[in-house]
């Protein structure tokens, strides 16, 4: 268990992902070390090394399962709308696991130290960009990546926030925020409005 969170690891390699994501997000990439995965997970460090064989290839697999398991777990892709109930379910999930997000968080930044890493970093940021692309073209918007960016920037910011310096009320506030002015997009970047409902977001009246 690693700060209350129960994970079951085992000895294969998928079981071990885990431990590396709790051993980097309670030390940080400097405190990376097979003797910590390996006493994290209750296995020989040996086996680490027998899986994955570099510290390079251990911190990639441990960036994709954990893009991965983010991804399916927001799953931004079917979210219907930016607002409350979202914003609700997003600070939920990131209280849940923080270390799941503080080990992106951490990958990201080695990404800039550690050129190599860079290439993993791109592609878990592209994912996310992307998994949201595809929630604003069901929508009807146009010209959805740099309003996917713009968007994820916006989310991936506030979890940040959330996991050091700001409450929880004040990150849905915001999130909810983000969904409020996402709908004060520019008519050509809209969606078409829905039945019954004026181009201004008002209800329209139907007489008989």
């Amino acid at each position: 268990m690693a700060n209350g969170r129960a994970h079951k690891y085992g000895g294969g390699r998928e079981a071990l992902l885990p431990a590396v994501i709790d051993v980097v997000a309670e030390k940080g990439l400097r405190g990376l070390t097979y003797r910590a995965v390996a006493e994290r997970a209750e296995v020989n460090n040996t086996l680490i090394s027998h899986h994955f064989g570099s510290r390079r290839a251990l911190l990639e697999a441990a960036m994709e399962w954990a893009s991965a398991r983010s991804i399916r777990l927001t799953d931004l892709s079917v979210t219907e709308e930016v607002n409350a109930e979202f914003a609700q379910a997003l600070v939920g999930l990131v209280q849940s696991e923080p270390e799941l997000q503080l080990f992106q968080f951490e990958m990201i930044l080695e990404s800039r130290r550690e050129p190599e890493l860079r290439p993993a970093a791109v592609k878990l940021y592209d994912s996310y960009v992307e998994s949201m692309r595809q929630a604003l073209l069901k929508h009807g918007y146009q010209d959805t990546v740099p309003l996917a960016r713009a968007i994820f920037a916006a989310l991936d910011g506030l979890v940040l926030q959330l996991l050091t310096v700001t409450e929880a009320d004040a990150v849905r506030t915001a999130i909810t925020r983000v969904g409020e002015l996402l709908e004060k997009q520019p008519a050509d970047q809209r969606p078409p409005p829905k039945e019954n409902e004026h181009p201004s977001g008002e209800n329209k009246q139907v007489h008989s």
